[in-house]
């Protein structure tokens, strides 16, 4: 175990969005490097049973782990799911405001409820956890708050606008909060993940939005098209929290992720000449 490893043990941590895919590995590294963990999904059953495998799966030392439901566009569930850990275990120690959802295609084909849907869960979900444990961890005198953005947060990603615009958002949020949280006593991370074999990619969106129409790629069949593939979500965790424990303001994996990020801030024209190539190869 490194040292960045070992200084999490101890540590208590919420981790939304964790019933799967980078919720999840993010929740079982943590786990394994003797963190009480915290599993929060709006999916309670999941959240449960993930919570189960981890421990039934686990050898040698390591931390806690439980799951609980929690829908992050509820303000008031975020704050006293936040506020009982804390009371339970004396203190918060890490947020990670993770949990997140991806509705792609022509932006011309969506409707009102998908942008709403979008930003309800991908901006306000970080919103809810930032309002819930800024002030506890302020209050304590540390902490450690993790927002998911994507690398979509730190260059266009075509076909996917309205999950693009929160992950920038997200990105923003945190940066501008970050000095201001330091000399408070708390951290601020964000982690841009590039493109990741999650769940969420063999979606088309939540089962509750309208569905989009005929033909629609996922996100699976748009990355094939591309010849883009997805790295195994369970080998980015370490990195991650590699990251998180180096208190970097920008966490990109896996490492190859930089590309399209440099190259935005290199020639933005550059970017937007690849979006279109993107588009053309989709059609």
């Amino acid at each position: 175990m490194t040292r960045e490893q070992r200084s999490f043990a101890g540590q208590v941590a919420i981790v939304t969005g964790g019933a799967s895919g980078i919720g999840r590995a993010l929740g079982t590294e943590l786990f394994h490097q003797g963190v009480h963990v915290v599993l929060a999904d709006v999916d309670k059953d999941a959240a449960r049973a993930t919570a189960h495998r981890i421990e039934t799966t686990a050898t040698g030392t390591s931390g806690e782990v439980v799951g609980r439901e929690l829908d992050v566009r509820d303000g008031a569930a975020v704050s006293a799911l936040v506020e009982e850990v804390a009371a339970v275990h004396g203190r918060l120690d890490l947020m990670f405001n993770n949990a997140g959802i991806c509705v792609g295609g022509p932006t011309h084909e969506m409707t009102r409820s998908h942008w709403e849907q979008t930003v309800a869960v991908n901006l306000n979900g970080v919103i809810n956890g930032v309002l819930a444990a800024y002030p506890l961890m302020i209050a304590q005198g540390h902490g450690h708050i993790v927002n998911t953005a994507s690398g979509a947060g730190l260059a266009p990603n075509v076909l996917t606008v309205a999950y693009t615009a929160t992950k920038h958002a997200v990105v923003g949020l945190s940066t501008a909060l970050r000095p201001e949280a330091a000399t408070l006593g708390v951290r601020v991370s964000v982690l841009c993940p590039g493109a990741v074999d999650t769940p969420i990619l063999d979606r088309s969106g939540p089962a509750d939005l309208p569905p989009m129409p005929a033909g629609t790629p996922t996100g699976r069949e748009f990355m094939k098209k591309l010849g883009v593939v997805p790295a195994n979500v369970d080998r980015i965790a370490v990195p991650a929290l590699r990251g998180v424990a180096r208190n970097q303001a920008i966490i990109v994996v896996p490492r190859s992720a930089k590309a399209l990020w440099y190259l935005h801030r290199l020639s933005p024209g550059a970017s937007e000449r690849a979006g279109r190539f993107m588009i053309r190869r989709m059609r």
